[in-house]
């Protein structure tokens, strides 16, 4: 069963959070939401470059032999 959440409730998640950390916290707990989705992005995208850099690695190698 898949969950899709539409745009009225996100205006409740919204208005709950604002409830409960109130205004001025608020755009301090998206900052810092943000910059771990940032963070996990990365990290998803690291593995991926390190394998690009070893066959790059190996590559040159072979052509120097």
């Amino acid at each position: 069963m898949l969950l899709f959440i539409g745009t009225t409730e996100l205006l409740l998640i919204g208005g709950i959070a604002l409830l409960l950390f109130g205004g001025k916290k608020l755009p301090e707990l998206m900052k810092g939401l943000g910059k771990g989705v940032k963070s996990f992005k990365d990290g998803m995208n690291e593995p991926i470059e390190d394998s690009k850099n070893e066959k790059t690695e190996e590559t040159q190698i072979k052509d120097n032999e």
